[in-house]
């Protein structure tokens, strides 16, 4: 005579699958303070003052690791000019102490006609073209939470002409360390390490790759005294160049111009802005076995409950509750290491098929108890066929969605 699960087994494990997606919903959804910080990027101007450059990157294959792309130059209006009667002749004189404000507010310089602001330049002279250049020697301390690291590189800024005074300011980070080996008219050398931040995307974590940035500009200069071009040729790696647990899928850099939304009257001066980019991605292989083989070892051990008799029902029903607590705790884990985000990444596709697999084992096992004693048999052959067909075809769903 087949013995029949207690209904204390039932409830068990009826508790077990609501705790679990509990948990799940739980360390889905919840955000500890700090992990909402994003990278917010300034916001561009409205079509009114549509001014801006449209930059024109160009990028090298993913193989060479010495990618570099740069904008097509925009002339515009162009650099600082001194009055005559300046006591010191010899000292620069800012755009903004030029300005005039006759009838108070803002002060703009008269007869201006490409930019208003005050922080524009009067001048009738070219805009100085500045190549720069980053030797990157290593990237430490990725935080995949934050989207924050550390940078190591050497910056060169280079031009025919005279640069301007410069202030280098890095809209995506702060620099700790700024050791200027070089400063002549026509050539800057800097060795700077800092802490940088860009936002992650984990749609195909664990198989994801990151961009990480490298941001540069001029803190109070516009496109009227410089521009900023690539240096094709000292954009690249260090020999020793590190990344521990990534490796590199391609290097990129542009030139841009970036607008902000207006701060005060008439602020529609443009700005330059250089942009390092190195693309990094982890190692297939680690990532297959940190996450995908642990979740399918869950399935099939779970699987082996459906050739377990219908005479051994008390066995066969405490089957499923040990894989779906692991389940959830291997999942909990994984989304430890994340940050929340508004999208499901692959890794959380696959433990949605590893949930759905395990509920389709314990409702074969459910339906055993809602038929007679003399059909268990029959439902037993059924769902040793079905159950097993329907996972393999839910979980390759969910590692191919």
């Amino acid at each position: 005579m087949v013995r029949r699960p207690s209904a204390r087994s039932l409830s068990f494990q009826l508790a077990a699958l609501v705790v679990a997606f509990a948990v799940v919903l739980y360390a889905r959804f919840w955000r500890s303070p700090g992990e909402a910080e994003a990278l917010a990027a300034p916001a561009t101007r409205p079509a009114s003052a549509a001014k801006a450059i449209v930059p024109a990157p160009s990028a090298l294959p993913a193989s060479n690791a010495q990618l570099v792309a740069s904008a097509a130059p925009v002339e515009a209006p162009p650099s600082v000019a001194k009055p005559a009667d300046n006591a010191d002749a010899g000292a620069p004189v800012d755009p903004i102490d030029l300005a005039v404000a006759p009838n108070g507010g803002v002060p703009t310089h008269p007869g201006a006609t490409l930019y208003k602001s005050p922080f524009a330049a009067p001048g009738v002279a070219q805009p100085v073209k500045i190549k720069v250049g980053i030797l990157l020697n290593s990237i430490d301390d990725y935080d995949i939470k934050t989207g924050r690291y550390n940078a190591d590189f050497f910056l060169s800024l280079t031009s025919e002409t005279p640069m301007p005074s410069i202030r280098l300011s890095f809209p995506n980070g702060k620099v700790d360390t700024n050791e200027q080996m070089a400063d002549k008219p026509t050539f800057k050398l800097y060795r700077l390490v800092g802490d940088f931040k860009s936002p992650p995307n984990l749609r195909k974590y664990p198989f994801d790759s990151q961009e990480l940035k490298i941001m540069i500009e001029d803190d109070f200069r516009g496109i009227d005294q410089l521009r900023f071009s690539v240096d094709k040729e000292r954009t690249q790696l260090a020999r020793g160049f590190r990344a521990l647990g990534w490796q590199v899928a391609y290097l990129e850099a542009r030139s841009t111009s970036q607008s902000y939304p207006d701060r005060f009257e008439n602020d529609d001066l443009i700005y330059g802005r250089y942009a390092f980019t190195i693309s990094l991605e982890r190692y297939a292989t680690s990532a297959a076995f940190t996450v995908f083989v642990p979740a399918f070892v869950i399935v099939l051990i779970s699987l082996l409950g459906m050739w377990v008799p219908p005479g051994e029902m008390e066995v066969r029903s405490n089957a499923g509750a040990p894989m779906l607590a692991a389940a959830v705790l291997f999942h909990f884990a994984l989304m430890q290491e994340l940050p929340a985000t508004s999208y499901l990444t692959r890794a959380d596709k696959l433990m949605l098929g590893v949930y759905v697999s395990l509920a389709l084992g314990m409702l074969s096992t459910w339906w055993m108890f809602l038929v007679e004693e003399h059909n268990q048999d029959k439902v037993f052959v059924v769902a040793r066929i079905v159950v097993p067909v329907l996972t393999v075809i839910v979980m390759a769903a969910a590692c191919l969605i």
